[in-house]
C-alpha cells in the first residue's frame, strides 16, 4: 500500500514526489515512456528559475536525482486505469495493480505536429512548438509560425517583440482565435500573413534555414527563408486512461482549478494535463506542489 501513486515523471510528477517523500510518504511514480516528460527534449532552457541556461536533459535528469534520493519509487510501465475505492484507489497498469491512499495524474501533453517527414530531425534545430520557451533563441531573425487558434496568434504577438520578421501561416482563410487578438497581430508592422496554405517542406543543413510553403487553392508554392518555425496547431492531453474515473473537458483536459482537485477525492490532477490558462515548466512544478500538499 502506498501513500500516493504519481502517474507521470514530467516536472509536475517528479515535483510532487519530491514534496510527498519529503513529508515521509511512500511514493512510486509510475512513468510510460521516459524521465521529464517534453523538458527533457529541449536543447535549452532558460525560463527556469534558478538556472541562467541548463538543458532539458540535465534538468529531467536532476529531478530524478533529487526526488530518488528522498526514496520516492519510480516503475517505468503503463498505466491502463485507476479504480476508485473510496478510502483506497487501485492502479491498474500493463503489468498489474498497486494499491494507494492518493493518486496524483500528471501525464502532460503531447503537441501535435506537422506530420512532415524530416520534421523530427530539426526538433530543437529551428523548430518548436512552444514560442515563449524558445522563441529568445531566434532574436532579430525572421520566424514563422503555423496555426490559426490563440496560441499561435499569442506566440506572433510575442516574436513580433523580438523576431525580425514573422510568417503567420494557416490553412483558412479565417482564423478560430479571437477578433480582437486577430486585430492586435494585424496590426503589427512585422507579421506578414500568409493564408490558405500549409508547410509542405522543411530545409537546412544541421539547422532550419527555410521552408517551403504550398497555397491549397492554387498549388503555388514559395520558399520563405526563417531560422524557426513554430507549431501552433494544438495539443493532445494524455488523460485516454482516466476518462471513466474523473471529469474531462471537451478537448479530453481533466477537470480541476489551482487547488488541483478533481471531482473525485482523492484524486488529483497536476501540470498540463489539467484544465489551465498557462501551460508552462514553472506552472507545472508548481502543480506539483500544490497538489502533493493537498
Amino acid at each position: 500500500m502506498y501513500d500516493l501513486i504519481i502517474i507521470g515523471a514530467g516536472p509536475a510528477g517528479l515535483t510532487a514526489a519530491i514534496y510527498a517523500a519529503r513529508a515521509g510518504k511512500k511514493v512510486l511514480v509510475c512513468e510510460k515512456e521516459g524521465i521529464g516528460g517534453q523538458i527533457a527534449t529541449s536543447p535549452k532552457v532558460e525560463n527556469y528559475p534558478g538556472f541562467r541556461c541548463i538543458s532539458g536533459t540535465e534538468l529531467a535528469d536532476n529531478l530524478y536525482e533529487q526526488a530518488v534520493s528522498f526514496g520516492v519509487e519510480i516503475e517505468f510501465e503503463t498505466v491502463e486505469k485507476i479504480k476508485d475505492n473510496g478510502d483506497t484507489k487501485t492502479v491498474i497498469t500493463e503489468y498489474g495493480e498497486k494499491e494507494c491512499k492518493k493518486v496524483i495524474i500528471a501525464t502532460g501533453v503531447r503537441h501535435k505536429k506537422l506530420g512532415l517527414p524530416n520534421e523530427e530531425d530539426y526538433e530543437g534545430r529551428g523548430v518548436s512548438y512552444c514560442a515563449i520557451c524558445d522563441g529568445a533563441f531566434f532574436k532579430n531573425c525572421p520566424v514563422a509560425v503555423v496555426g490559426g487558434g490563440n496560441a499561435a496568434l499569442r506566440s506572433v504577438q510575442f516574436l513580433a517583440g523580438i523576431c525580425e520578421k514573422v510568417y503567420l501561416i494557416h490553412r483558412r482563410n479565417e482564423f478560430r482565435g479571437d477578433l480582437m487578438t486577430v486585430n492586435e497581430v494585424r496590426a503589427l508592422p512585422n507579421v506578414d500573413f500568409i493564408l490558405d496554405s500549409v508547410v509542405s517542406s522543411l530545409h537546412g543543413s544541421g539547422d532550419l534555414s527555410s521552408i517551403t510553403v504550398n497555397s491549397v487553392k492554387t498549388g503555388e508554392s514559395v520558399n520563405l527563408d526563417v531560422s524557426a518555425l513554430f507549431v501552433c496547431v494544438g495539443q493532445i492531453p494524455s488523460n485516454d486512461a482516466f476518462k471513466d474515473t474523473v471529469l474531462l473537458d471537451e478537448n479530453g483536459y481533466i477537470l480541476a482549478g489551482e487547488d488541483c482537485k478533481t471531482n473525485v477525492p482523492g484524486i488529483f490532477a497536476a501540470g498540463d494535463c489539467r484544465t489551465k490558462s498557462i501551460r508552462q515548466l514553472t506552472t507545472a512544478a508548481a502543480d506539483g506542489a500544490v497538489s502533493a500538499l493537498a
